[in-house]
């Protein structure tokens, strides 16, 4: 008897596998479930919010995006070379820019070009230069350059500052 209730404590009791299989099933169903809903914007509002900042106007298609280009007009800023001063390793700034903008105000952004340039320019010049020659740094100089343009320029002409040209030499 003792040989019997020893084979069958190391006998391990056998689980059934349909909980296992059934979770697995619920989660890619879910899961493309989830997928599909935001995919098709039916959740974060993909397309209703994209028209709704724009006053539903424009071109109604299956996706939001297509009427975006539409919306939009660009304006150039010419090319800058800012002097950096005697302790920075490179003598140079050379900086080139476009403003994305309300294709209503974009002959008024054009207007107010020299101001635009002014603040542009007292602002890299009062950049610190480690600040110009950190790599990491760029997104944080094109927002407080893109704020200060839009002080110059008014609220909701400009939506965006998009650099071409940021070379130290």
């Amino acid at each position: 008897m003792a040989a019997t209730d020893m084979a069958e404590a190391e006998e391990p009791a056998k689980s059934s596998k349909k909980p296992l299989i059934i979770g697995v099933a619920l989660a890619l169903i879910l899961g493309g479930g989830a997928f599909f809903a935001l995919y098709s914007g039916m959740i974060l509002g993909g397309d209703a919010g994209a028209d709704a900042g724009h006053g539903g106007g424009g071109k109604e298609g299956a996706h939001g995006a297509e009427s975006a280009p539409l919306d939009v007009a660009f304006v150039p800023i010419e090319q800058m070379i800012i002097s950096l001063g005697p302790d920075a390793q490179s003598r140079h700034l050379r900086f080139e820019a476009q403003l994305e903008v309300v294709p209503a105000y974009q002959q008024e952004v054009t207007l107010l070009m020299p101001r635009v340039l002014d603040v542009l320019n007292s602002y890299l010049r009062a950049v610190d230069m480690a600040e110009l020659e950190d790599p990491t740094m760029l997104i944080t100089l094109r927002a407080q350059m893109l704020r200060r343009v839009q002080l110059v320029t008014g609220d909701n002409r400009v939506r965006d500052l998009l650099i071409t040209e940021f070379v130290l030499n």
